[in-house]
């Protein structure tokens, strides 16, 4: 059998000492009681707390509790309802605020969803989408009718044919000096 008893032990065995009086205590209780004076203060501020509980006595009501009680209840009940914004307006003046942390979690999620949503393009407003031909064409109609349409697509096409027609040679394709370089792009410069 254990005849020690560390603090710890004996702060679970405390309630059992002071709250059971005819009880028999444990021996190492006792024994740890006599030895620790931190335990043996708390336990002598326990009894002292329970000894003070037990001589208080609860005040009597007032003999006319019941009536005003129910005076109260008449008022209340025949009191005007409050509008919504009253209510709202009391909630909040009253309110601890943990009734509204499962709306704000709520109403951020939802703004969550809505942003994203207008980000990804699916909050479900529709889109101007240009509508698809009635008749299939070709892929070259549609590109002729975007030529048609475009100005300065015209005005290159213009500027592209007076230079092909005064002989001026595009950039990138360059002719060799030698014509004898003409087979061999390796040959060496002649000197």
């Amino acid at each position: 059998m254990n005849t020690k008893m560390d603090c710890k032990t004996f702060q679970n065995e405390l309630p059992d000492l002071v709250l059971t009086a005819n009880a028999k205590p444990s021996l190492v209780a006792v024994a740890h009681l006599r030895e620790c004076p931190p335990c043996a203060e708390e336990y002598l501020s326990f009894q002292s707390t329970f000894a003070a509980l037990d001589a208080w006595t609860a005040p009597e009501p007032s003999p006319y509790f019941d009536q005003k009680l129910a005076v109260r209840i008449r008022e209340e009940q025949a009191a005007p309802k409050m509008s919504w914004l009253e209510s709202l307006k009391a909630r909040l003046l009253f309110n601890t605020g943990r009734n509204f942390r499962p709306i704000m979690v709520g109403t951020l999620a939802l703004a969550l969803v809505v942003s994203g949503g207008g980000i990804v393009g699916i909050n479900g407003i529709p889109t101007f989408r240009p509508a698809a031909p009635t008749t299939t064409s070709a892929a070259v109609v549609d590109d002729l009718q975007i030529l048609d349409r475009n100005e300065q697509a015209f005005q290159q096409l213009d500027e592209l044919q007076q230079d092909d027609d005064s002989g001026v040679q595009p950039m990138n394709t360059a002719q060799p000096d030698n014509p004898n370089d003409a087979g061999n792009p390796a040959a060496p410069p002649a000197s």
